[in-house]
């Protein structure tokens, strides 16, 4: 399980964290909702060691994220991030791009690397464009790739910063099926969004996030059909 106890986060005097509390379990989707600069996504690069901490503690199957002798390296091929942009390496193609991790990192040679891309490319719904370059992709196939390449890396659990966020509207359908498709088949997830209905549907939890804070944390059902809290109710009328 993921646990995040009373984390704290600041760049200079601007506090991003506020002694946010979470624990995530194994198989558990959870969704992060709320405005921009409310501390959603620094807390997923807080998860996978991206980023520092000033406060409390995070742990990743009981290895504590920050601790100085925590290996980073070894602890993040557990902890796949899918980010708004894709980052591909413009001059590899698909495969090769997806198969760079788990040759580097893990060491495996190319047939075996090769063999685990091609399966999660086609898990993806890629399996025609292995030997395309990232410049003749569309934007959600981009998006597919790179969810493909963190997969291949086997992790137990998967981060998703907004996505969809710099896609096209027609693009996105694809993109959260990929999404709805790992949640489906058990895939422990959290994930920063603004597809209140993907958050709905998938989640089995949802949190609302202001000014560093979880505010509310429930059900989709409770949080989007009967929010305790003014915030949550004020942020869900703004964007629903």
């Amino acid at each position: 399980m993921i646990e995040i106890e009373r984390v704290k986060k600041s760049f200079g005097s601007l506090t991003v964290l506020d002694e946010v509390s979470l624990s995530v379990n194994t198989g558990e989707v959870v969704s992060i909702i709320g405005g921009s600069g409310s501390g959603k996504s620094t807390l997923l690069m807080c998860i996978n060691g991206l980023e520092p901490i000033q406060g409390g503690r995070i742990a990743v199957d009981g290895i504590e994220v920050h601790a100085a002798g925590t290996d980073l390296n070894k602890l993040r091929r557990n902890i796949g991030i899918v980010f708004q942009q894709w980052n591909a390496f413009p001059h590899l193609t698909v495969l090769e791009n997806v198969t760079l991790a788990p040759r580097k990192v893990l060491k495996m040679s190319r047939a075996e690397a090769e063999a685990i891309a091609v399966q999660q490319l086609e898990h993806v719904g890629l399996g025609d464009k292995l030997k395309a370059f990232p410049g003749k992709l569309s934007g959600g196939q981009q998006q597919r790739m790179a969810i493909a390449r963190a997969l291949a890396m086997s992790p137990k659990y998967m981060l998703f910063d907004e996505v969809t966020s710099a896609l096209d509207p027609q693009l996105v359908g694809e993109v959260l099926d990929t999404m709805r498709l790992l949640a489906g088949e058990g895939m422990t997830m959290i994930l920063v969004t603004h597809e209140m209905g993907f958050a709905r549907e998938v989640s089995d939890r949802v949190a609302f996030f202001k000014s560093g804070k979880i505010h509310e944390i429930g059900s989709p059902q409770q949080i989007f059909e009967s929010p305790q809290m003014p915030e949550t109710r004020a942020f869900l009328n703004s964007v629903l």
